[in-house]
């Protein structure tokens, strides 16, 4: 979706070895891995123009343009799913999301809480919206939230680095993905 967009995306590429080191030892640990998509329905049905959500670019683009759908973050199409090099295991929880933040309209906060799980790792893309927008929802909801700068990716430095600074001076705790995974050891 990024791509047809016109952004950067050849940082995401470089977040596959990272995120697929931190999912390997985690579930080595037992501890759980958790894939959040965000998918929207077919038909926007989730979604109204009463809704900020409903003018996000994405959105506009599914109105006006058809033939790009696939390509866009609608269940059920090539755009809403995960790559093959970081498919979940059976073993994985799998969360849809329909909005920025992994915690809007969905069960993910009660999932945490019945398991007493209050440290959580963030990875993904974008770094600056919902990989963001998550951790910080994570925070007001009195969660431990750290963000794995190199499983995380934006299309602009200066925005992966707003992150960064907003995250260890507000929001929580940043490392890498090697550090991560020598302190699960």
């Amino acid at each position: 979706m990024f791509d047809i967009f016109g952004y950067d995306i050849s940082g995401s590429s470089k977040v596959i070895k990272p995120i697929k080191k931190l999912a390997s030892a985690a579930r080595k640990r037992k501890v759980p891995v958790i894939y959040i998509a965000h998918c929207l329905m077919p038909g926007l049905v989730d979604i109204g123009p009463d809704a900020p959500f409903w003018y996000n670019k994405a959105l506009i683009t599914y109105r006006n343009k058809p033939d790009s759908r696939d390509k866009l973050i609608i269940r059920g199409t090539w755009g809403a799913e995960i790559i093959d090099e970081l498919k979940p295991l059976e073993s994985d929880i799998y969360i849809e999301k329909p909005r920025y933040s992994a915690f809007r309209g969905t069960k993910l906060d009660t999932m945490l809480r019945a398991r007493n799980i209050k440290y959580l790792a963030f990875t993904g893309v974008a770094t600056n919206i919902c990989v963001e927008s998550s951790l910080r929802d994570a925070f007001h909801l009195e969660y431990f939230p750290i963000l794995i700068s190199d499983a995380a990716s934006t299309g602009s430095e200066a925005a992966q680095q707003v992150t960064i600074t907003n995250v260890r001076e507000c929001f929580g705790w940043v490392t890498t993905a090697q550090k991560f995974v020598n302190a699960l050891k």
